[in-house]
């Protein structure tokens, strides 16, 4: 979890200790307190030009700001791309690759290829390896679905054997 999302889950968890005419009231400070320093980030962000703003981008926290404020440099897609990149070389060495689809309302699809896809052990530890460094780039995603990510268990609940593809020389 990053220091963003630890510091979003502590504004909800104390705007739902609020009730009634109260808990409005907070959220309204708590948005505009929000859009203000939102409005001052893009000034910053303006002022310190794109190879600062590509640097500070780097940070853990700026990034997440940045993304908040839609002030990222560079494009989700581009992000995600560049994440995907740095995920590939583990998939390659289980004979695998994920290819990007989309991105549509937060929620961005990938497709495994090669040994990956339909086999449930490597498919379902490349999709945390995924989701992992997307999250880490892209936190507006709200949602990764990994097409070719077979099913752990088969009828009844009961696991099934991986069957992965073996190729013999």
């Amino acid at each position: 979890m990053t220091e963003v999302d630890r510091v979003g889950e502590r504004i909800e968890q104390l705007l739902g200790e609020f009730d009634g005419e109260d808990a409005e009231l907070a959220e309204d400070l708590v948005h505009t307190l929000i859009e203000f320093y939102g409005a001052g980030l893009a000034r910053i962000a303006e002022l310190v030009g794109r190879p600062v703003l590509d640097r500070l981008a780097e940070d853990e926290l700026v990034r997440g700001l940045l993304v908040l404020h839609d002030l990222h440099p560079r494009s989700t897609h581009e992000r995600v791309t560049e994440a995907l990149d740095k995920v590939r070389p583990y998939l390659g060495s289980h004979a695998g690759d994920v290819e990007f689809v989309g991105i549509e309302d937060g929620v961005l699809r990938l497709q495994l290829r090669g040994s990956c896809d339909g086999c449930p052990s490597s498919a379902v530890t490349a999709k945390y390896a995924i989701e992992r460094v997307v999250r880490e780039v892209a936190p507006e995603i709200a949602d990764v679905v990994v097409e070719g990510v077979a099913e752990e268990t088969g009828p009844g609940g009961r696991p099934l054997l991986p069957l992965c593809p073996v190729e013999v020389p």
